[in-house]
């Protein structure tokens, strides 16, 4: 294949994507609004990290197949991977499609395929992408050929998944899915699943909310596990030995581009009939204020007025650099809401406005009264508790990462989200 592709939005998912069609001996402009990562991306420097990138991006550029700039060109094929992120009233906020598309049509010739990559709500390739791109004066499913085939890759193993995971492609027509299939197939190995776009938007934002749910149930039963004086961690285990059981795990919120935002997408949608969604994204929403006030309660179960607190864990997910809708920003706002002073550390979050934020675990912790997991970095599960000082020993994992035993020889009172049985 020699098609030539132009990516808009060079984050997350844009840059890996673009990275892999280049490494695969396609032509490829990457687009962003952003100068400072454009200029990155030019210089081979990452503004992201992902593992494996940096080589795939050494290895596009100086082999002349990525080029990056903030205005798009001329190419076969354009995909369009921008954040489509919800209002603070939880409404889809469709902007950065709407523009992203509307700044390519005066690039769009006879013959091109668009894609839209961006998780969105069903309907937006016909309701916010096709009333932008008719301006082309192109006929669709003639002379232009459109489909949305959402990326389904978590961070941390994006390339890995690229290839091996299935991939669900919807065009507004036939030919649009075939095109698209057609062009996947340059790297994909899973299977590549035919359908119309408001199916492949529909599925997307299903599979996101599924987790969600499923997250949601974890958080009640580990708030019944408390009063019942069961570890509910232990407890979830055991019950998915059950050939056809799959409970999720609990933990301090939900946060990242898709599970805490793609159902709010069903909830405006569907209104009454999207009860159970509303209540599962009630319930994860609330679980900030509840790792909040628990910590709270055990600094005051000690006798600590006050209190100093120290924050291990700033990303999302484990092993990241993604704050992207990060539950542990809320925790602290809700901490400091609650007058107790709040200082992070994140090995992996170079800087963060948010909270005061020290490059130094030592700093973090000397002068603590209580260490709060937020997040399950290897860098946190290997701490050696023994050589952790803090004002206070006590510490609450939220992310069941830690060893209690080691923590609990080293001297800590250990707390555990959904086990009352702590130290």
């Amino acid at each position: 294949m020699t098609k030539s592709i132009c990516v808009i939005g060079l984050g997350y998912i844009g840059l890996p994507t673009a990275v892999m069609f280049a490494n695969h001996g396609l032509k490829v402009h990457g687009v962003d609004v952003n100068p400072a990562a454009v200029r990155s991306i030019q210089e081979k420097k990452l503004h992201i990290e992902e593992t494996g990138l940096q080589e795939r991006l050494n290895k596009a550029v100086d082999e002349g197949f990525l080029t990056a700039s903030t205005t798009p060109q001329e190419a076969d094929v354009f995909i369009v991977a921008v954040p489509s992120p919800i209002n603070p009233d939880n409404t889809a906020n469709l902007e950065y499609v709407r523009q992203a598309t509307a700044s390519i049509v005066p690039y769009v010739k006879k013959g091109n395929l668009v894609i839209l990559e961006s998780t969105v709500p069903p309907k937006t390739v016909e309701h916010v992408m096709l009333p932008e791109l008719i301006k082309a004066n192109l006929e669709f499913g003639v002379d232009l050929f459109v489909s949305h085939s959402p990326e389904r890759v978590i961070p941390g193993r994006v390339f890995e998944e690229l290839v091996n995971n299935d991939r669900i492609v919807g065009g507004i027509d036939a030919k649009s899915s075939e095109l698209t299939k057609e062009l996947y197939e340059t790297f994909v190995k899973g299977t590549i699943h035919l359908t119309d776009a408001t199916t492949a938007e529909l599925v997307k934002v299903m599979e996101n909310t599924y987790r969600d749910v499923n997250i949601a149930f974890a958080n009640e039963l580990a708030k019944m596990a408390e009063k019942l004086d069961v570890n509910i961690w232990e407890a979830i285990k055991f019950a998915n030995y059950h050939p056809r059981v799959n409970v999720h795990f609990p933990g301090p919120g939900v946060g990242g581009h898709c599970i805490a935002v793609d159902p709010w997408f069903l909830v405006e949608l569907g209104g009454e009939q999207a009860q159970i969604i509303h209540m599962a994204r009630n319930t994860n929403d609330s679980m900030p204020s509840y790792t909040a006030q628990k910590t709270q309660a055990i600094l005051n179960q000690n006798k600590i007025a006050g209190g100093k607190v120290a924050v291990l864990g700033l990303a999302f997910k484990g092993n990241v650099d993604d704050m992207r809708e990060s539950p542990s920003t809320i925790v602290i706002d809700e901490l400091q809401n609650l007058g107790l002073d709040v200082i992070s550390y994140d090995p992996h979050i170079k800087e963060n406005k948010h909270v005061t934020q020290t490059q130094s675990l030592e700093e973090a912790t000397k002068d603590a009264d209580i260490i709060v997991v937020l997040t399950d970095h290897n860098e946190f599960k290997t701490l050696n508790a023994t050589e952790i000082q803090t004002k206070s020993k006590i510490v609450f994992d939220t992310k069941n990462c830690l060893s209690r035993e080691n923590w609990e020889q080293a001297g800590f009172e250990f707390h555990l989200l959904g086990d009352a049985k702590n130290g």
